[in-house]
């Protein structure tokens, strides 16, 4: 359970980044912002996850917000996917 009522991290978020991605399906561009979790494509109306790093990784609060087991599961997991793809 989050400790915040709201993310305290966001009144220090900067823009948000942008990041174009092709579409799988048809080839179109699909333009992701870093707060976006999915997004449509305008052409066919597939839907992208963003793959982009989550808040996890670099916000100050990110423990505090979700409590430390999530947390450690959360920062864990990307570790061991690039363990597992160095292996």
């Amino acid at each position: 359970m989050s400790v915040f009522s709201g993310c305290p991290g966001s009144v220090r978020l900067k823009t948000p980044g942008l990041r174009e991605k092709t579409c799988p399906v048809c080839g179109g561009v699909i333009e992701t912002f870093t707060t976006d979790v999915t997004t449509r494509c305008e052409s066919c109306g597939f839907v992208a996850y963003n793959d982009m790093q989550s808040c996890i990784q670099w916000c100050e609060y990110a423990r505090q917000c979700v409590g430390d087991e999530l947390y450690e599961k959360l920062v864990a997991a990307p570790r061991r996917q690039k363990e597992a793809k160095s292996a």
